[in-house]
């Protein structure tokens, strides 16, 4: 895949404000059937910020004010997600393709995943597209 089609790309699925959300540069990688951390890379190099992370880690607003994360600890979480996120974890964190496997496969929201690894302190680490 040519830089140049991955960077036309980005360009066309820029919010307003110029930023990829993590969203659409998952639509990105699907639409070039490249890895979204190339994605990653490319919106990087071109000086385009990442947003609105489907985990609510990162991309919702100055982190400066702490309003960068929308995800919070979950209330309560269910034995059997605490089971799947401890049975995922490589060197103490979760990695985010792991959350979304989990997601996945309990068929429940990706933020849910990551709400039971704030309550349970375990972090999510290896963001897909390489913003953490």
């Amino acid at each position: 895949m040519a830089e140049e089609d991955i960077r036309e790309a980005i360009s066309r699925y820029r919010d307003s404000e110029g930023m990829l959300s993590c969203a659409a540069a998952f639509q990105v990688a699907e639409e070039l059937g490249i890895e979204p951390l190339a994605v990653g890379r490319a919106a990087d190099a071109m000086g385009i910020r990442l947003n609105r992370c489907q985990l609510g880690l990162f991309g919702y607003g100055p982190k400066a004010e702490g309003r960068h994360k929308i995800v919070r600890p979950a209330e309560q979480v269910s034995p059997v997600l605490a089971q799947a996120i401890r049975d995922r974890l490589s060197e103490g964190r979760l990695a985010c393709r792991m959350a979304w496997e989990i997601a996945d496969t309990l068929n429940i929201p990706r933020m849910e995943v990551s709400a039971a690894a704030e309550a349970l302190g375990i972090r999510i680490a290896r963001c897909q597209l390489g913003a953490f």
